[in-house]
């Protein structure tokens, strides 16, 4: 019998793609520091995946253990997620009417397999043009979230326009994840 995959996240909305595509797992977070001497956004985001599975499969060896990170890339700057409102509010207004690049990292280690996979996707978001009041309300929101927006939020109104995977801008690209599974034996 396969082992269940173990999703290395507390993220409602990379559990909610997994379950969208019927893969089953249950989830154990990780709890690295997210930090990285990488400067490079496709860097960063492999890595801290990468670290954030491994921390979990050195607990579980005999499960696969999905890890994954996204960071928003804006005007060179690397944007996490926000320090409380102030911050969420400059990061808001540096995107504020702007292309910027959602990277996402992907990781899938299994152990006792000796499987060790990581890449990343990269997609696009245009920030629709907000007024002052329009980011102060903005700001209060989504501090748990790259960028302080959240694109698959139906009252967000930040994103005007995709390009690229939908699933890589809410943080899980799907299309890694199953092509991992596949090439560990695990789908």
């Amino acid at each position: 019998m396969m082992p269940t995959l173990i999703l290395a996240s507390r993220s409602p909305r990379r559990k909610e793609l997994l379950a969208r595509a019927g893969i089953k797992y249950r989830a154990i977070p990780s709890d690295i520091k997210e930090i990285s001497a990488y400067k490079r956004p496709d860097r960063i985001v492999r890595e801290l995946a990468y670290k954030k599975a491994l921390s979990v499969a050195l607990k579980h060896p005999g499960s696969p253990v999905l890890g994954s990170d996204t960071l928003v890339y804006c005007k060179g700057r690397v944007l996490g997620k926000p320090e409380g409102r102030k911050d969420a509010l400059r990061l808001l207004r540096l995107q504020n009417g702007s292309w910027q690049a959602v990277h996402t990292g992907v990781a899938l280690i299994w152990l006792d397999k000796g499987v060790y996979l990581a890449g990343n996707e990269i997609s696009r978001c245009k920030a629709r043009r907000l007024t002052g009041a329009e980011l102060e309300e903005m700001a209060v929101k989504h501090h748990d979230k790259a960028g302080a927006y959240a694109v698959q939020d139906r009252d967000d109104v930040f994103v005007e326009k995709i390009t690229g995977r939908f699933d890589t801008v809410v943080g899980l690209s799907m299309n890694l994840v199953k092509k991992f599974l596949k090439k560990a034996g695990a789908l």
